[in-house]
């Protein structure tokens, strides 16, 4: 073989090799994600809430990878969410004193938030809350991306 020859082979076969290792970071964590927790489930844990808010697409720092859209609601024991995430690893939910949209913003204001929990599914998702977060001391409720330290989405509540 020829020079070319090995240069358009290892070229081809280390594209090919990056494809995959791309799709596997964002397919894997649809594959490993638990079930979803159905909407009768998150009926029953978002009966009377105390705060309701809407995680919308067109957020500044949002984009085609990372969004989030649909109903988060907040009540005294679990925060629930009736929508769709862009799925991806290690998410976590915070709450944050004042509204965020950037992950300038986030990483900023992150030493004034509190985490709440994991975010483990993508539609729909139930976290409880601890019991030493008060939610009147916050206003703002934010799905972030721990392992790639992305913004994915977030919506004012108070």
């Amino acid at each position: 073989m020829n020079i070319r020859t090995i240069s358009l082979l290892l070229a081809s076969h280390s594209a090919v090799a990056l494809l995959a290792f791309a799709a596997g970071i964002y397919f894997l964590p649809i594959l490993s994600a638990p079930p979803a927790p159905s909407a009768a489930m998150i009926q029953q844990m978002s009966q009377q809430p105390t705060y309701t808010a809407e995680f919308i697409r067109e957020l500044q720092d949002s984009d085609f990878l990372h969004w989030g859209e649909g109903t988060v609601s907040l009540g005294p024991e679990f925060i629930t969410f009736v929508g769709e995430l862009a799925p991806g690893p290690e998410y976590k939910l915070y709450l944050a004193p004042e509204f965020v949209e950037t992950e300038t913003a986030f990483n900023q204001l992150k030493p004034s938030m509190v985490l709440v929990g994991d975010v483990k599914t993508f539609d729909n998702f139930v976290v409880k809350i601890p019991e030493d977060i008060d939610l009147s001391q916050y206003s703002t409720v934010i799905v972030w991306c721990e392992s790639f330290g992305e913004f994915i989405t977030s919506a004012q509540y108070n």
